[in-house]
């Protein structure tokens, strides 16, 4: 399928990873789409689908973000097909499908090998997109990596690149992940409040700043431009820690 899959991945781990460093192949390019009826088991695009599922139901559950990259990749599939539509419908009912039952993932992986026997780069870099899918939840179940293993040996991906693969994703998250913990802790200096304060409490702080530093009390008591654009700024970062404070409390 004239490199599609490629293609895919360099696109939806752009927008998806957020910052995860890979290839972008801005060289391809598909000027002529594929029209394909026959079973789409037997066409990398389908036998993808079908591990994917596999990868996202591995741990019991579908997240939020899970979904939301296989939404996209179902799009992004279709188009690449005269008949988008009807691909695409058939893409959603792979993935209904395939995702009820682990039984027969080593026969996927064997088809898709024959398919992309003879290029390596490519089965290495579909291993990629199922183990960004895997930890995109910042979540790599033991579940996930048997199963992101056992396809990895079906596809004959070698040992060593497997690991490194997973490496990769593993400082990639932990590195997001103190990241977003210093930039929390950030915010609870702004809002002038600490990790164990209820709902009440961060909100009674956030409204007190407010009064402080709006533009408007500041501009009313007489302040120069200068106190005011200041105060217009700190609002801002009182208004973001108080939402990343939010967001991350579930409140």
């Amino acid at each position: 399928m004239k490199l599609i899959v490629l293609l895919i991945i360099g696109v939806i781990l752009y927008f998806i990873a957020r910052g995860y460093k890979t290839e972008k192949f801005e060289n391809i390019k598909l000027d002529i789409k594929e029209k394909f009826d026959g079973d789409l088991m037997n066409h990398e695009a389908g036998l993808l689908i079908a591990l994917m599922a596999k990868v996202a139901k591995a741990d019991g559950q579908v997240s939020e973000l899970e979904a939301q990259m296989l939404k996209h990749t179902f799009t992004d599939i279709s188009q690449h097909f005269e008949n988008s539509e009807e691909i695409r419908e058939k893409l959603k009912e792979i993935y209904k499908k395939e995702k009820e039952s682990f039984d027969n993932t080593i026969l996927i992986c064997e088809k898709l090998y024959k398919i992309t026997k003879h290029d390596y780069a490519k089965r290495v870099k579909i291993l990629e997109y199922l183990l960004n899918l895997a930890y995109i939840d910042q979540e790599f179940s033991q579940t996930e990596f048997m199963i992101a293993e056992d396809i990895a040996t079906a596809l004959q991906i070698k040992k060593a690149d497997f690991e490194n693969l997973v490496n990769k994703f593993e400082n990639f998250y932990r590195e997001q992940k103190a990241n977003q913990a210093l930039s929390l802790e950030k915010a609870y200096e702004i809002l002038e409040s600490n990790p164990t304060d209820d709902s009440n409490t961060l909100k009674k702080n956030y409204r007190k700043l407010v009064k402080q530093h709006h533009p408007d009390i500041v501009a009313g008591q007489g302040a120069s431009e200068d106190i005011i654009e200041q105060a217009t700024k700190k609002l801002q970062e009182i208004n973001e820690a108080y939402e990343l404070i939010k967001k991350s409390k579930g409140i």
